[in-house]
């Protein structure tokens, strides 16, 4: 049986210096450490901060990219880059691929893979991210939400190893 996958999805926009790149790492590292494979979407950012992070622990990369080996930059963190053409569309791809994934911050693309996440059944755990609350503040099946990385991450393995069974 193959490792298991967590994703980690957040903005490309943010830098080095912002609390929420730094969250991403340490997600990044904690994952990897645990022995999953981080999975986010392959530029920069958020998905730069967990994918550098896992790599640094030691764990394995996969960057799911939205065009193709000539229009794309890959992250130098990322140890599988799969150039999907897609564009936007690869958050469903990045959705279906893992167990279970972490929102951290936001922007349009991370909301779309988190209405994802839960449409498909993919616990999603949110750090700082979208405050989602339908009709009235009714609870969504899969989605929880984390105060720190720590939390997070216990959230995200927790869920993922539920979800094997």
């Amino acid at each position: 049986m193959g490792k298991s996958i967590i994703g980690v999805f957040g903005p490309g926009n943010v830098s080095d210096a912002d609390e929420e790149w730094q969250a991403a790492f340490s997600v990044g590292q904690q994952l990897a450490a645990r022995g999953y494979v981080v999975l986010t979407g392959g530029l920069g950012g958020i998905m730069t901060a967990a994918s550098k992070g896992a790599m640094e622990a030691g764990g394995i990369t996969v960057g799911i990219l939205p065009g193709t080996r000539k229009s794309d930059s890959v992250n130098e963190y990322v140890d599988i880059p799969i150039y999907t053409g897609m564009g936007e569309g690869r958050n469903a791809v990045n959705v279906k691929s893992c167990r279970a994934a972490i929102a951290i911050g936001g922007g349009y693309g991370t909301l779309s893979e988190i209405a994802l996440a839960l449409k498909g059944g993919c616990p999603i755990i949110l750090l700082n991210s979208w405050l989602i609350s339908p009709y009235g503040g009714r609870k969504l099946p899969g989605l929880l939400m984390a105060r720190t990385p720590d939390e997070a991450v216990g959230m995200a393995v927790l869920a993922a190893e539920k979800g094997k069974s």
